[in-house]
Order: C-alpha cells, then structure tokens, then sequence
C-alpha cells in the first residue's frame, strides 16, 4: 500500500470529496485508511471507566485507499516506487520524481 500513517492526504471521491487531513491509521490487509477529521460516524457507547457517562460519540471511519491521494506540496499526486543503487525501496512522487521518504 502506498499510503503510510502521518502522510498528508486528500480525498478524492466520497461524502467528504476535497477535504485533507493526516493519515491517523493504515490498514494494508483490508486496503483502508483513516483520515483525520474526515468521513465522521455516530458511535452509541455504553458507559465504562473510560468514557463515565456514555452517550452518542463521534469518530473517523474506514475509508478505502484509493479514495485518497497523497498530497505534495500542497497538490495531489500520484505515488511510485523507485530501488536505488544500495537496493532499498523508496517511495518517489510521480509528478516530480522527488523521493518522499
């Protein structure tokens, strides 16, 4: 998968088309990501010792991973891959050729 946690991403179809945020978390079996502020679901939560009350809680949910785009330098773009001359696996923008990592 070509999106990691902590990148900057945009999203690019979906209830909350256009809007950014940071990659919270990334999951590579299912394909997933969650987006930070974005695609937003009502919980109903018993009360616990965390959370003493309970009530209605709002949080991030699921969003596939192609329906986001990493975003560079502000601009969306497209993610490749690139071995160097040490034979480690760098992730480079499409646009620029910049490596990312």
């Amino acid at each position: 998968m070509k999106i990691k946690k902590g990148d900057k991403v945009q999203i690019i179809a979906g209830k909350d088309k256009g809007k950014t945020g940071k990659v919270l978390k990334a999951d590579a079996k299912n394909n997933k990501v969650i987006v930070e502020g974005c695609n937003m679901v009502s919980r109903h939560v018993k009360p616990n010792a965390a959370n003493g009350q309970g009530g209605i809680i709002s949080q991030e949910a699921p969003l596939d991973a192609s329906n986001v785009m990493y975003l560079y330098n502000g601009a969306p773009t497209r993610i490749g891959y690139k071995v160097d001359e040490n034979g480690a696996k760098q992730r480079i923008v499409k646009s620029t050729g910049d490596t990312i990592d």
